[in-house]
C-alpha cells in the first residue's frame, strides 16, 4: 500500500490502483483531485479539513466514489446525497480494499469559551494505520503506522509527545503541520524524534510517497 502526505492534514492511501483520500481541506494547496478514488473520509468540519470545492472536484472525477464523515460534517455537505454516508465511533466497513475502522466521537477542545464542542472521527485503516483527526484519541491496538498530529491550537507539544509514546507505532509521520513555519517545522520535529526514539519508532517527514 502506498502512503502519500500532502500540506498539512491531507493523506492518501493507494492499494490495487484505488485510492482512499482523507481530509483534503483548504490548507492542503498540494492535493489535485484524480481519477481512481473510491473513498474519501473526512473527520470534521474544519475548514483545513474540508473543502467543498476539492469534493466537488473528486466526485465528478470519480460519480461512484463515497464520503464518509460525521453527521455534522453531513449536513455542511451541498453535494449528491448519494455520495455521503454519516459514520459514527463504532462503526466498521470495507469498500474498495480498504478496511476502515472509526472511532473517536469530538474535537479536542481549544477554548471551553470559545470552542463549542463538536464531532470528530478517527479512522484505523486495514487494522495497520491510524489517524485521529483533530484529537489524541489512543486506538484499542498496538499500530504500524500513525499519522500523528505535531502543531494545533487545541494541544501542547507534550500532550502529542507523550500520544506518541503511549502509542509506540513502528513509524509515526507527522501531519497537521500547516500552520508552521520552515523554522518552526525543524524545531517540532527535533522533540518529536527524541520521543520517537524513545520506543524505538521511525518518525519520517514525507517528501514523497511510500510503501508501507
Amino acid at each position: 500500500m502506498k502512503l502519500t502526505k500532502y500540506q498539512h492534514a491531507c493523506f492518501t492511501l493507494e492499494k490495487d490502483s484505488k485510492l482512499l483520500v482523507v481530509d483534503p481541506g483548504e490548507l492542503s494547496r498540494d492535493y489535485r483531485p484524480s481519477t481512481g478514488v473510491v473513498v474519501v473520509v473526512i473527520t470534521h468540519e474544519h475548514f483545513d479539513h474540508l473543502s467543498l470545492p476539492i469534493l466537488s472536484a473528486i466526485i465528478a472525477l470519480n460519480p461512484d466514489v463515497k464520503i464518509f464523515t460525521p453527521r455534522s460534517v453531513a449536513s455542511k455537505i451541498d453535494l449528491q446525497a448519494n455520495c455521503v454516508e454519516i459514520v459514527s465511533p463504532g462503526d466498521d466497513m470495507s469498500i474498495g480494499g480498504f478496511k476502515l475502522v472509526f472511532g473517536g466521537g469530538l474535537h479536542a477542545s481549544i477554548h471551553t469559551e470559545f470552542h463549542a464542542p463538536f464531532e470528530n472521527i478517527t479512522l484505523l485503516v486495514d487494522d495497520r494505520i491510524y489517524y485521529p483527526g483533530d484529537s489524541l484519541v489512543q486506538p484499542d491496538e498496538s499500530l504500524d503506522v500513525l499519522l500523528l498530529p505535531i502543531s494545533a491550537p487545541w494541544m501542547k507539544i507534550s500532550e502529542s509527545m507523550d500520544f506518541l509514546t503511549r502509542i509506540k507505532p513502528r513509524v509515526a509521520i507527522p501531519t497537521h503541520d500547516g500552520i508552521l513555519s520552515t523554522d518552526g517545522i525543524a524545531v517540532y520535529d527535533n522533540w518529536y524524534k527524541l520521543a520517537a526514539s524513545k520506543i524505538g519508532a521511525d518518525y519520517i517527514r514525507l517528501t514523497e510517497s511510500i510503501e508501507i
